[in-house]
């Protein structure tokens, strides 16, 4: 088995938003704001090559964005989700699976694009946006699940701005949508090496991938539930959550868990770690050691 972290490139958020009921005197040290409050986040999607498939999970915001959507997110950098596959030697019809944690527009919306008009592919001032949205991995099978779906599909009023149709109705009208069968307080043994966690506190049903490395190693990809490395400690809770009282449960029983057996764990969102080992100190508080995925 082989993993990767695939960067698709760098957002902004408010950080009030994205450290809830901390003080800003503290979150600012881990992430400092700009004028306008707003932080940088990043969009670290991860890349599984095993046994012939080669797993996308998450796919960043995607370049679908119009220009009011941009204000508010602020897309940037050089990095992109292709580009950062294509880097690694994979093209978009190679891929053969992609996870998605969620269907929140950080998460998802990479994984439809705009179909090149013949306009556009005859270099003329027009755009690819003339186009019809169509998925961006033509031969992948994408992987949501019941409750999440059904979630998105019918949003509360503090998730509603998050689903946005573009990134889904392509995947349903494609027939490359798929379910996965997750039952509540129960991991999903997906793949041999790659077990399911759900979890209800962020939003409904999101899938925690948790792989088995071989030689004792576990690595897991945290998605919301710790974004940032700043996240580890226990009121570090995004704004965003439907049921922040739950993520209170479910974050201090996995970094318990992690920090006793040793996983490594990733963070889609921090700007600058990627991922990490959590160890206790002498006091018992868990903390945070940057690490190598590939180490």
């Amino acid at each position: 088995m082989k993993i990767d972290f695939i960067h698709a490139g760098f957002f902004k958020l408010d950080g009030g938003a994205m450290f809830g009921i901390v003080p800003k005197v503290m979150w600012e040290k881990k992430n400092a704001p700009d004028d306008n409050n707003l932080c940088q986040w990043a969009a670290r999607c991860l890349l599984i090559r095993d046994k012939g498939r080669v797993i996308l999970v998450d796919t960043g915001l995607g370049d679908k964005q119009d220009e009011k959507f941009r204000s508010h997110f602020h897309p940037h950098g050089e990095q992109s989700l292709v580009g950062s596959l294509a880097a690694l030697g994979v093209q978009p019809s190679d891929v053969t699976d992609v996870l998605l944690t969620h269907l929140h527009f950080d998460h998802v919306g990479g994984a439809t694009r705009f179909e090149e008009s013949p306009a556009a592919m005859r270099g003329s001032s027009r755009t690819a946006r003339d186009g019809k949205i169509i998925t961006t991995f033509p031969n992948a099978t994408y992987w949501s699940n019941d409750a999440q779906w059904a979630s998105a599909m019918n949003p509360n009023a503090k998730e509603a701005a998050s689903f946005l149709t573009e990134n889904l109705a392509p995947l349903k009208s494609s027939g490359q949508l798929d379910m996965l069968p997750i039952e509540p307080g129960k991991d999903l043994h997906w793949l041999p090496n790659v077990s399911l966690r759900p979890l209800y506190g962020h939003t409904e049903a999101m899938m925690m991938p948790m792989i088995d490395l071989g030689r004792g190693k576990r690595f897991t990809y945290c998605a919301d539930l710790i974004p940032s490395s700043a996240h580890v400690r226990a009121p570090w809770i995004i704004a965003y959550d439907i049921r922040p009282l739950l993520t209170l449960e479910e974050k201090a029983r996995f970094v318990e868990e992690a920090a006793v057996d040793g996983y490594m764990v990733g963070f889609e969102h921090d700007p600058i770690v990627g991922s990490a080992i959590l160890v206790k100190d002498g006091k018992g508080r868990i903390g945070v050691e940057p690490a190598d995925l590939l180490s």
